[in-house]
């Protein structure tokens, strides 16, 4: 049987600029993953007491906790759409997750439609289908939601003027997005390796004609970037501060934690004191895009993650059903620390496990 949840409390709609993470939601990441005890021993005790802490702090918030989940079919009825985010859920670095291709098409097989959102906008829908490819699933371009398509398809909703620019600081993905929606850019990697040369009365120039500046992961960002946006917003009547998200910290590779793009987005917010408008999760924009094209309610999608503080919250926003999975950046410690305020409905250790998981007999 589903839980009854109470209404999500929603964020801001995307005519307003969203609030930052508050450090409550991010305390969950620098928390240390717990061993096994015994159920007798003061650890199991104390374990046990932590996890009360939990549940009576769920409770205040007026959240209930996380369910294991038992049940895959009741899940699987209940919705007519998953949206799956990919890293840590589908694959992860350039990695398969075990038992992917099988739940899909096991999903597929019943007639559930299947979406795919990432809050990386290094790559256009184009290049993430390619990469679906590489690995052997068969996802059609149409089925993907970068958060580099975001900012294009919101310019495209807000009839942002042909005649503006768009100065981007990040990386191809955005660039390509922007190209195949009819908008002129400028920046991107391509003032990865500028300068400035500060000497006695020296005035940077900028394009008076750029109407937004879209902010994304940048692994060429640089002083120069932060400078000329920082004029364009500052300076251009009118000029819009887009972000594609504001993730405190992405995964380059499995050894440690590194900058995300919400390190970019800062900088440029420090220099302008202007909140930006995010596009990506979890703002609601990608959720109500996708709830519009395809013609569903929200009340009928499942959000599948393993980020609390993007995914989860992702779909708690959108309205959704939410399932937590365990096989990327979150631990069930951290699920159930007592500073962790964002409880989905449920958590499982990975997809496949909807394979496996049936209503237990009497």
């Amino acid at each position: 049987m589903l839980l009854t949840r109470a209404s999500p409390t929603l964020l801001p709609s995307t005519s307003a600029s969203p609030s930052p993470p508050s450090p409550t939601l991010l305390l969950w990441r620098s928390r240390g993953r717990g061993g096994l005890v015994s159920a007798a021993s003061p650890a199991a005790g104390q374990h046990r007491q932590a996890r009360r802490s939990v549940m009576a702090a769920a409770a205040a918030a007026g959240a209930v906790p996380a369910a294991k989940l038992e049940d895959a079919d009741a899940l699987i009825d209940s919705v007519e759409t998953f949206i799956f985010d990919c890293d840590g859920v589908i694959w992860k670095g350039d990695k398969l997750i075990d038992g992917v291709p099988e739940t899909l098409d096991m999903l597929r097989s019943k007639g559930k439609r299947l979406v795919f959102v990432t809050n990386n906008s290094t790559k256009s829908r184009k290049q993430y289908g390619k990469k679906f490819e590489t690995l052997g699933l068969n996802v059609n371009e149409e089925e993907i939601f970068a958060s580099s398509f975001a900012a294009a398809a919101y310019l495209q909703s807000i009839d942002f003027p042909k005649d503006k620019k768009v100065y981007v600081i990040g990386e191809e993905g955005i660039l390509k997005e922007l190209e195949l929606a009819g908008f002129q850019h400028l920046g991107g990697p391509s003032d990865g390796d500028k300068k400035i040369e500060l000497k006695p009365g020296f005035y940077m120039e900028h394009d008076k004609d750029v109407g937004a500046v879209v902010v994304g992961f940048d692994r060429y960002f640089n002083y120069y970037k932060v400078q000329y946006g920082t004029l364009c917003i500052r300076e251009n009547p009118g000029c819009l501060f887009i972000a594609t998200n504001r993730d405190a910290v992405t995964h380059l590779t499995d050894a440690q934690e590194w900058a995300g793009g919400g390190s970019m987005v800062g900088a440029i917010l420090g220099s302008t004191k202007q909140e930006p408008l995010v596009v990506g999760k979890p703002s609601t924009f990608m959720m109500d895009y996708l709830a519009k094209k395809f013609g569903i309610t929200t009340s009928q999608i499942c959000m599948v993650g393993d980020r609390l503080d993007t995914d989860i919250l992702f779909g708690q926003n959108g309205g959704c059903k939410t399932l937590l999975v365990l096989s990327g950046v979150t631990s069930v410690q951290m699920l159930q620390s007592p500073d962790n305020s964002i409880q989905p409905d449920f958590y499982t250790n990975q997809i496949s496990d909807f394979l496996s998981l049936k209503a237990a007999t009497v």
